[in-house]
């Protein structure tokens, strides 16, 4: 008989005063037992809506049975059937709008935690697997796969199993993209992607990190080495900025800048091989994961003060619930319906050789309310006036969104991109360019990880076919 209780089983975690001061991981995972209980709460329907919201159509209600069976390797292996990053998606994937929000036990209650089984499943695999799997027999085919980020690792995984020889170039000196440079270690360890990275080499995927391609090497020049097909999923590396006076003082940074220093570079350490700004007070403008994610890095960097500087409302807030609610739980403070118009900077005119001189030392904010709705559907935000006030920080972090890099457009004839620069895909995957493909951030600009991996996924598919017709 199924469990029937409305409620999910809570992920215990470390407590709020504990975890605001160490980079461990927040959430703690299930136990087998409650692994079980709440795998026992799914219904197996024959239907199965939960796979529909599924970017990467995982088969969700097999694996789960599986956990009911006490057979986790088994849940495992039909998870990797369709996911090739299982323990990534189970951390960072945002289950409550796509899979659980299908979920039939959500209509009278909580959905069942599928992303939480998933987590239970990886790690279950990662602590018990005995050897990697094997390469299987090559094809004869070669891929060229741009960026290790979630969406590169995903087409790279898929395209490894079906034997093709596959190398990912990776512009950074440690292959994960965005997993490793932009989600803190409290959210996703890094040695979580390691794991994940390294079973893709034991596929026969090579890993070549510090090759930036528009610079290193070409997209034409990977045709010349032999490349047959080569997949873009360089991500959306360039940070937008809100061009308001003051964001080139000294304390601006951001969020790519400030998280990267801190997850990728080791930052945090006592004595890093980058610097970073550490104490004080923080203010982060904007609302999504990235913003969560870079206001909880500054409190555990030794910050007195962290606010959350967002123009429109709670309700209206794009981060996930729960890194919203771990947040609060922390101290960090949320000022809604305001909006920076100016960071101000410290001044010395008598002495042009204080080393303060350029640092931030506040930043101007309007108040706004919320008018007519926007072509989002959401309610623009309109500045109230004479609302002027002025908040007292030392640090200001730009967390506004990421655009693609220019670069390999620039260096690449004949690869068409939309007015946002992402590069313009048909529904294959398929790019202006023949056998060159694209997916991920570099194509919709930032978005989640489970959406660039179900593009990485389409893109393998559709490589795997034209070159199979070779």
């Amino acid at each position: 008989m199924p469990n029937m209780d409305p409620k999910k089983h809570v992920m215990p975690t470390q407590a709020p005063e504990v975890r605001a001061h160490n980079f461990m991981e927040v959430a703690l995972g299930y136990e087998e037992s409650v692994a079980v209980e709440e795998a026992n709460r799914c219904l197996n329907c024959k239907t199965m809506p939960c796979v529909t919201g599924c970017p990467v159509n995982i088969h969700i209600p097999e694996f789960i049975a599986k956990i009911r069976e006490l057979d986790f390797e088994g849940a495992y292996q039909i998870i990797t059937k369709t996911s090739s990053l299982p323990a990534v998606c189970g951390r960072v994937c945002p289950q409550e709008t796509q899979c659980e929000s299908k979920c039939v036990r959500g209509i009278k209650g909580e959905s069942v935690g599928i992303g939480r089984l998933e987590r239970f499943v990886a790690d279950y695999h990662n602590a018990h697997a005995a050897a990697a799997p094997q390469a299987p027999a090559s094809n004869g085919h070669r891929v060229a796969v741009i960026g290790s980020g979630p969406s590169g690792l995903t087409c790279a995984g898929d395209l490894a199993k079906k034997g093709y020889k596959v190398t990912v170039f990776e512009a950074l000196h440690l292959a994960g993209g965005v997993l490793v440079y932009g989600i803190p270690e409290f959210r996703l360890p890094k040695s979580i992607v390691q794991k994940e990275v390294d079973t893709l080499k034991s596929l026969g995927v090579d890993v070549e990190t510090n090759v930036v391609i528009g610079k290193t090497l070409t997209v034409d020049e990977l045709f010349e080495m032999g490349y047959e097909a080569v997949f873009i999923g360089s991500g959306a590396g360039l940070p937008n900025f809100m061009n308001i006076p003051g964001e080139a003082l000294k304390g601006v940074y951001s969020a790519n800048e400030f998280l990267t220093r801190s997850n990728l570079m080791k930052a945090y350490k006592d004595e890093p091989d980058t610097p970073i700004m550490k104490g004080g007070k923080v203010a982060v403008v904007g609302g999504g994961n990235v913003a969560m994610d870079a206001a909880r890095t500054a409190l555990r960097l030794g910050a007195e003060k962290v606010y959350i500087v967002y123009r429109r409302s709670m309700e209206e807030l794009p981060a996930r619930k729960e890194e919203v609610e771990h947040a609060e739980e922390e101290g960090i403070e949320f000022r809604l319906l305001n909006n920076p118009v100016e960071i101000l900077g410290y001044k010395n005119p008598d002495d042009p050789r204080d080393p303060k001189n350029g640092s931030v030392i506040g930043m101007k904010c309007i108040k706004m309310e919320l008018g007519e709705p926007d072509q989002k559907g959401r309610r623009r935000p309109v500045p109230i006036p004479d609302s002027e006030f002025t908040l007292d920080v030392d640090v200001v972090i730009m967390a506004i969104g990421t655009s693609p890099n220019p670069l390999i457009k620039n260096t690449t004839q004949g690869l068409e991109v939309n007015s946002r620069g992402g590069i313009i895909v048909n529904e294959d995957g398929l790019t202006s360019r023949v056998s060159v493909y694209a997916g991920g951030d570099a194509v919709t600009g930032a978005a989640t990880v489970i959406s660039a991996m179900g593009a990485g996924k389409l893109a393998a598919k559709s490589i795997d076919e034209y070159l199979s017709k070779k």
